[in-house]
């Protein structure tokens, strides 16, 4: 015999009586509208669609595809259930939290074990795209500019040695291998792009957003990728070389291969890059001497030092090897060195203070 189910006990046979709340949530980093087709088919075929925000993105195009929106606060926990009843659908456009005081109702209710609880489902709407939170970097950016009494009047120039610290902190991180460094560190880079792209649309004769560079990066690395998006084909890195070379060398045709090279980066990184420029372009180009004579500055031991720094850059260039990178990697063992020194240099002083406190 199979005995009856107790009154206040939910009975699995009435599950399908208890219908269905869906929260729907969208990305605001996708265009309103541009909803997944389970989104747009569970709305369609909702016996009630309701939104607590009435200006929620969503709801004009909701409206012009023909779906009614209850718009307004939303029912409590138990009267959702109510609205359920007989099987029914209800979609809620979920805020940005998920609407959490709802769900939290739902979820004493469905832990009482006295209610027959419709199924509660997440369906998310839209998805964010790969880089969906550059929209947001770039709308903290415009207000920070708009806003902040120190940012909204930095100018391009003030900026330059934010820019040049920035760069070598991430070549720090990047030579240390710290995760985490690297990762903040290219954020601090990317800010400044994105702070200069904001000072950039200010201009009143030649504004340009950080879509436009965004824009004119993307053609760049097209046009200098045509095995990638044309019908040139490369094998090897070499190959690649030579391509980003050629396409290069015909968008800007410069006079000289020289120009385009900043005369203000770091000297051995300048002698290198000077050195690689001439061998691409197969030049043989003889060392230049040490000035003589007496009286010239070139003459002095300072003087033959920087050639002799040129000689071994333009050695190392040929070679393979970056001579900025090479000088960092010897520096970071001499600094590692003075820190030893030091240690044994207090040690010393310490064993010495002890002596003359034993001997006192």
């Amino acid at each position: 015999m199979t005995s009856a189910a107790a009154p206040d006990t939910p009975d699995a046979s009435d599950a399908v009586d208890s219908g269905r709340v869906v929260l729907l949530t969208t990305s605001h980093r996708v265009a309103p509208g541009l909803l997944s087709w389970p989104a747009w088919e569970t709305l369609r075929g909702a016996d009630e669609v309701r939104c607590a925000d009435p200006g929620h993105p969503q709801l004009p195009y909701l409206t012009e595809a023909g779906v009614e929106v209850a718009v307004g606060p939303l029912p409590a926990a138990r009267e959702l259930l109510d609205l359920c009843a007989g099987g029914r659908t209800v979609v809620v456009l979920a805020d940005a939290a998920g609407e959490p005081a709802l769900t939290d109702g739902l979820a004493r209710l469905a832990g009482s074990g006295r209610e027959r609880m419709p199924d509660l489902e997440l369906l998310p709407g839209s998805y964010d795209l790969p880089g969906a939170r550059l929209l947001d970097l770039v709308q903290v950016m415009d207000r920070i500019r708009a806003e902040c009494p120190w940012s909204s009047v930095r100018t391009h120039r003030d900026l330059v040695k934010y820019g040049i610290e920035e760069a070598y902190e991430l070549v720090e991180a990047i030579e240390e291998g710290d995760r985490r460094e690297l990762r903040e560190e290219l954020g601090d880079v990317l800010l400044q792009v994105v702070f200069h792209a904001a000072i950039a649309a200010e201009h009143e004769e030649e504004p340009f957003g950080v879509d436009d560079v965004a824009a004119t990066l993307v053609e760049k690395l097209i046009h200098r990728h045509p095995h990638v998006f044309g019908t040139e084909t490369a094998e090897s890195p070499e190959d690649v070389k030579a391509h980003w070379l050629r396409t290069k060398a015909a968008e800007k045709r410069r006079a000289s291969v020289t120009e385009g090279v900043p005369l203000g980066q770091p000297a051995l990184a300048l002698a290198a890059k000077l050195a690689g420029r001439a061998r691409t372009e197969g030049l043989v180009v003889p060392l230049p001497e040490l000035p003589g004579g007496a009286g010239i500055e070139g003459s002095s031991r300072a003087g033959e030092v920087g050639y002799e720094l040129l000689a071994l850059a333009v050695e190392a260039e040929a070679a393979g090897t970056d001579p900025e990178s090479a000088l960092r990697a010897a520096s970071r063992a001499y600094r590692d060195a003075i820190v030893a020194a030091e240690a044994a240099a207090r040690a010393d002083e310490a064993r010495d203070n002890s002596h003359d406190d034993v001997s006192g």
